[in-house]
């Protein structure tokens, strides 16, 4: 007779599972003796929080489930801005809690909460664990629901006393659930359709998020873009499913995405929308967006499809599917006749590109002082464009996205959805245990690292020689540039320094990582930046790099919330913007 704990941890095997983020408590004893008779590697993160960040950052880099496992009560309760942001960035993830004893449930016993109550609507499912014999069954389950369909987080919560349970197990060599028929394929008459509606068009766009990404469909797109010679555009989530070095790449579109991205994705005359959901952060004002465009919505989830915007024609299926079918019909047709055919716009988008490129302004009355974008920039160029790059959130995020060029899928993970600030270096330490042969850099804040700054003490530990940039203007970065542009510049409580002593160096930055024994360096000299993020990179070990910026720099472009791309902000100077709408230009 087999323990309910080992029952689980056999079970997890069984799936493939070689890491869990796993941060003990009374609830979740049993489960931790259970790994210590196991392969799996464990590793104990310094709070829940950066353990379920951290098997985002897994599962994102590696293509599978990440797995977390927490005690009830405070450690639950702390998995759930994690959950939360999975489930909203579609990543899948695999969460195990204890729980008080099935008795004691209900009764406000120590350390209980209803965790499946909390996070009903910010899962894709959830279990608990009543009955022993359930165990083998609802974990093979819990991995099927996670990574099929569009992946997300599947929470299951186990009592202490199911835990302590033995049983005969019998595990279960595949999955049949009723009702759940999660691989959708696109009905062969859209698929002409699409062919025909492409065949038409003067202004073709391909507008294409995290579902190429999830679905493993990347060179499926590229195969179609370059048949098709349609330019691509792509969401934040996106970025890396298209190569951004490539001639039809425009990058990203949205609200800090380039001017050239959103002009021609709303001026289109045919918009290919790929696994994607028209976030409020690309569309602006959803019913401007591509107004001039028939939409083709491509997408594996049927809740997406129209939810956001009206589309002319959907097509429920799997992305890869979908774009394999589409290669496949377009297999006889010449890339030449395209590339003639589209000719004009080609030429337009190129005017638009050149005009408006990605770019920021050094200071002239401090030649020394480093731009963050420079720093990107350099450490983009010192790595070749080969790093996983993770990031918090805000401007850093954004300039992240802009400056470092992604060619390959699953070399960007950031917060996308939810916007979690303390999400970058715990997701960079799990991207480093997903590819320990790859360069993990967190692009980040100091807002956003102080967050999760406890997780050092995990890279330590646990030898994990994940990297951090930090961005240091002292600020949150993103709410002053809103204060500077809606609020005339009143500061409400965003400057993170000390102000009894605004110019001393708090929190000390290299202090604290060497506090966690871990090499750091502080740079704030334009002449002394290369050098210092080379030595960043050339440490065998986890390494903080404060990098000082002004406070004073704005993310741009950016279209303000709830408007137009004809809104678009290019400059500080209100006369830069846009002389006339783009569509003026065609």
């Amino acid at each position: 007779m087999t323990l309910g704990a080992d029952i689980l941890v056999q079970a997890l095997e069984r799936e493939g599972v070689e890491v869990v983020f796993a941060y003990p408590g009374g609830a979740s004893m049993e489960m931790h003796q259970a790994l210590t008779r196991s392969k799996i590697r464990t590793i104990l993160p310094r709070h829940e929080q950066g353990e379920v960040f951290a098997a985002e950052g897994y599962a994102r880099a590696s293509g599978k489930a990440g797995v977390c496992l927490a005690t009830s009560g405070p450690g639950a309760t702390n998995l759930v801005t994690g959950i939360a942001d999975a489930y909203m960035d579609s990543t899948p993830l695999v969460c195990i809690t204890g729980q008080v004893k099935t008795d004691y449930i209900g009764k406000m016993a120590f350390q209980e909460t209803d965790v499946l109550g909390l996070t009903l609507p910010i899962v894709k499912h959830s279990y608990l664990v009543m009955d022993v014999n359930d165990m083998a069954r609802i974990v093979k389950e819990a991995f099927h629901i996670a990574t099929t369909g569009r992946p997300g987080p599947v929470l299951i919560d186990i009592p202490k006393n199911i835990q302590q349970a033995r049983t005969q197990p019998v595990f279960p060599t595949s999955v049949d659930l009723p009702g759940y028929r999660p691989f959708h394929k696109a009905d062969p008459v859209a698929i002409q359709e699409v062919v025909g509606l492409i065949s038409k068009s003067k202004r073709p766009m391909i507008y294409c998020g995290g579902g190429v990404i999830s679905s493993n469909a990347s060179q499926e797109l590229l195969k179609f873009a370059e048949k098709t010679q349609i330019p691509v555009a792509t969401t934040i989530m996106g970025c890396g499913g298209f190569p951004e070095n490539h001639p039809l790449s425009l990058k990203w579109l949205g609200m800090h995405g380039t001017v050239y991205a959103n002009y021609a994705v709303n001026e289109a005359d045919l918009l290919l929308a790929i696994g994607v959901r028209f976030d409020d952060r690309v569309t602006g004002k959803v019913d401007k967006f591509a107004e001039h465009g028939t939409i083709v919505h491509i997408d594996i989830d049927p809740a997406e499809i129209g939810k956001n915007k009206p589309v002319a024609l959907p097509i429920l299926s799997d992305v890869k599917y979908a774009l394999q079918k589409l290669n496949e019909v377009l297999a006889s047709t010449d890339t030449k006749d395209h590339r003639a055919r589209f000719a004009d716009w080609h030429r337009q988008v190129e005017q638009w590109r050149k005009k408006y490129p990605l770019a920021w302004k050094e200071n002239p009355r401090d030649p020394e002082e480093i731009q963050p974008q420079a720093a990107i920039r350099m450490l983009y160029e010192l790595t070749k464009g080969e790093a996983i790059i993770t990031t918090g959130v805000g401007q850093h995020q954004m300039w992240a996205g802009q400056f470092y060029d992604f060619k390959d899928p699953r070399t960007f993970l950031t917060s996308a959805g939810l916007g979690s600030m303390g999400f970058g270096y715990p997701a960079a330490l799990g991207a480093k245990v997903a590819c320990p042969h790859r360069e993990v850099v967190d692009i980040d804040g100091d807002g956003s690292f102080l967050m999760n700054i406890q997780e050092l003490a995990t890279a330590y530990v646990e030898g994990i020689a994940a990297k951090a940039m930090v961005l240091n203007n002292r600020h949150l970065g993103m709410v002053v540039q809103w204060e500077d542009l809606m609020y005339k510049g009143n500061r409400a409580h965003t400057f993170l320094a000390d102000p009894k002593h605004p110019d001393a160096e708090y929190p000390d930055l290299v202090q604290v990582a060497k506090g966690f024994r871990l090499p750091a360096r502080k740079v704030s000299k334009k002449s002394e930046l290369r050098e210092a993020i080379q030595e960043m990179l050339d440490c065998k070990t986890a390494f903080v790099l404060d990098v000082r910026v002004p406070y004073t720099e704005h993310v741009l472009p950016m279209i303000p919330a709830g408007t137009s791309y004809k809104e678009i902000i290019i400059d500080r100077a209100p006369a830069n913007r846009p002389a006339s709408a783009p569509s003026d230009e065609l």
